[in-house]
């Protein structure tokens, strides 16, 4: 009996989405002079109802070991987009950088780039080492605000520059759930917001969730909207402040994503000027909130799978057939094995082509009568361990931390650690993948998540001796 067919790749539309609380505030000074500093700790907040109607302040802090710019949010929205518009989302993302920056319009055929790679991959390596903490985060999957810490994304990456392999991105689990929950309630025009100034970004990511239900905002604080939401100095005069917001109020005004009233006849008169050094300002959505970016034929470059298969040797019409008839994840791994295979023992090792070996093995799993080679669960296996070592060392992990760490996983945090196992086993199970490498995935995010937790519950046992872990939660 044939196999079903698939469900079609979903077509990736011209849009990006953010996570709905992320856009209240921002997750960096606007200055690089300051937010791309070594080991950045940056505050926010930001202002919310509660369930009996009053109004609260929310704060937040990120850290960032390696710093992060404002223009990093252009990859962190994108890549988000990406994973959701595949045909199968999952928190693990295989995708090679070419196909990440072409989908995201950085690179084009006539600008295959050079510079750009070393942006994203400079960009990515902040994404990765940045943690987020906030006292009253609203977790659309409880419907309610909750004390909350995450990470964005963790990734794996050939060593090799020439390697044609997908580069692997791992998403927070904790943020891979409330990005998920959040649906399609704040998608964005992306090529709009590549060609905004960062501050005029967030401005209109921020308008754009006020905008879902509204016809135009309440009255804003000027110099909370300056400071807590666009990410300028507080210590910026209250004038020159103002200046700068309206700055990115008339580059919104420009691409009719925000319109004057009947009564205003200049952007200045948005403002009240309630005294001297504050003032409050009322922003009316323009016709381009309406718009939606047009959309284009669904292409096979649309996949991230394409890049992979052309370069094992497959033509435009086999990759159409594979994506229409097996899971993407299939077709991910027994492409990474193959091209793995190709690098570690080249094209002798196939007895055919690289496109046979590939296609039979697929054909075999897709009926159950296929495993990987027990060459690659080792050299999975070594990659798991080098990753491991890196994180190791990039936060300078010492040897009794993690004997801390481990105790702390079989003591006050277990039923939590297998509570996430569990549920990342559910979610990585409907990919396709067997269960060795479901088990291992699962391992691997819920340990790196819990691994987070653990330094900020116990910040005192960092580098401590063991024991006093077990001293303080027994067995």
């Amino acid at each position: 009996m044939a196999p079903p067919a698939r469900r079609p790749h979903r077509h990736i539309l011209p849009t990006a989405r953010a996570q709905l609380t992320l856009v209240e505030h921002a997750l960096c000074p606007l200055d690089r002079t300051q937010s791309l500093q070594q080991g950045m700790r940056f505050h926010s907040q930001f202002h919310y109802t509660d369930q009996h109607r009053n109004r609260k302040t929310a704060a937040v802090e990120v850290a960032a070991l390696d710093g992060l710019s404002a223009h990093d949010e252009f990859y962190l929205w994108g890549l988000l987009s990406l994973a959701f518009a595949q045909s199968e989302p999952a928190p693990d993302f295989l995708a090679t950088p070419y196909f990440v920056l072409r989908r995201l319009g950085v690179i084009t055929p006539a600008k295959r780039g050079g510079q750009e790679f070393a942006t994203f991959r400079s960009a990515l390596e902040r994404l990765a080492a940045v943690r987020y903490r906030s006292d009253a985060f609203y977790d659309p999957v409880r419907g309610e605000h909750r004390s909350i810490s995450f990470g964005f994304l963790n990734y794996s990456l050939p060593l090799a520059e020439d390697s044609a392999r997908a580069w692997r991105f791992a998403w927070d689990p904790i943020f891979w759930e409330l990005a998920q929950a959040t649906g399609g309630a704040l998608s964005f025009d992306l090529a709009l917001y590549r060609d905004l100034d960062p501050a005029s970004r967030r401005l209109y990511l921020f308008l754009k969730k006020v905008f879902w239900r509204n016809e135009q905002t309440s009255a804003l604080d000027v110099r909370d909207l300056a400071v807590n939401v666009l990410g300028f100095a507080p210590t910026v005069p209250f004038r020159m402040l103002k200046w700068k917001l309206t700055r990115a109020v008339e580059a919104l005004l420009a691409r009719e994503l925000l319109m004057l009233p009947p009564t205003a006849q200049a952007t200045t008169d948005l403002f009240d000027q309630a005294k001297r050094g504050a003032a409050t300002v009322c922003f009316f959505r323009g016709p381009a909130f309406d718009r939606l970016p047009a959309s284009t034929m669904t292409q096979l470059t649309d996949s991230p799978l394409y890049d992979p298969l052309r370069t094992i040797g497959l033509e435009d019409a086999a990759i159409g057939r594979l994506l229409n008839t097996h899971s993407q994840r299939l077709l991910q791994e027994w492409a990474d094995i193959t091209l793995a295979a190709r690098e570690r023992h080249g094209e002798q090792f196939f007895t055919a082509s690289a496109a046979a070996y590939f296609v039979d093995n697929v054909k075999g799993a897709a009926k159950g009568n296929r495993t990987p080679p027990d060459w690659w669960r080792e050299l999975r296996k070594l990659e798991r361990r080098r990753e491991a070592e890196q994180e190791h060392r990039k936060w300078g992990i010492p040897v009794a931390e993690e004997a801390n760490f481990e105790t702390y996983l079989r003591s006050e945090a277990r039923e939590a650690f297998l509570q996430l196992m569990e549920q990342l086993r559910t979610d990585l199970q409907k990919s396709g993948l067997d269960e060795r490498e479901v088990q291992a995935k699962a391992d691997h995010l819920a340990r790196m998540h819990f691994r987070n937790r653990f330094w900020q519950e116990h910040p005192e046992l960092r580098g401590d001796q063991p024991q006093r872990l077990d001293t303080l939660f027994p067995r």
